[in-house]
């Protein structure tokens, strides 16, 4: 996948109420492979929604979205199993991790359906983020910002054209940070992807190729 384009994209739920400045919103938004994108939002303007969109979670939007040109509303079910293994890799707000797992077997799950990395590779992440003696704890006793980087370490564990990322550094330090954006930037690198992040405020420190509005 090279291209995603939203065209007159709206969530329902925002029809009919006064138009606020948006640069994706009601526009024409053309999301490259290869770049950096930060997308900026107050909280209540469609953030997570955009990305629900994106990934097919959710259809509840007026316009259309694109994935080189093609309709995701048209995409089966084979189709989008596809775009989620090999064309979007999504780290969403909530994290969405097995509590009664424990943080390895969190990130085993999706290693086991993409065979992207290597246990030893896995181990490594762990690591780098601090969490080398947190393997097997289970994801319900670990901090908010722990929890955090165990689904950051899960979304590095596949091949992506896009790196779709929802708040990713939330609860994280300013080191963690750092590590994080270097972490994204290196597999982004290694593939080839483009990496698409919205923030509220704590943004990934990444270098970005564009900067939009919500």
């Amino acid at each position: 996948m090279q291209i995603i384009e939203l065209r007159d994209a709206l969530p329902r739920v925002f029809a009919g109420r006064e138009p606020v400045p948006s640069q994706v919103w009601q526009c024409q938004l053309r999301l490259e492979r290869g770049k950096h994108y930060l997308i900026v939002a107050e909280s209540g303007t469609g953030k997570s929604s955009m990305c629900s969109y994106i990934y097919g979670y959710r259809r509840d939007y007026s316009g259309t979205i694109t994935f080189d040109g093609a309709d995701i509303g048209t995409l089966t079910v084979p189709q989008w199993c596809e775009v989620r293994r090999t064309g979007i890799a999504y780290l969403p707000q909530e994290m969405r991790l097995f509590g009664e797992l424990t943080a390895l077997e969190n990130v085993q799950l999706k290693n086991r359906l993409t065979n992207h990395k290597s246990e030893e590779e896995i181990l490594g992440l762990f690591a780098r983020l601090g969490l080398a003696d947190k393997v097997h704890t289970p994801a319900a006793r670990l901090s908010i910002g722990q929890q955090q980087r165990v689904a950051i370490v899960r979304t590095l564990c596949q091949q992506a054209d896009f790196f779709l990322l929802d708040e990713p550094v939330s609860h994280l330090d300013e080191t963690n940070n750092a590590i994080v954006a270097q972490l994204f930037t290196a597999e982004a690198d290694r593939q080839g992807a483009a990496i698409i992040v919205t923030s509220v405020g704590n943004h990934l420190l990444l270098d970005y190729d564009e900067e939009l509005r919500l």
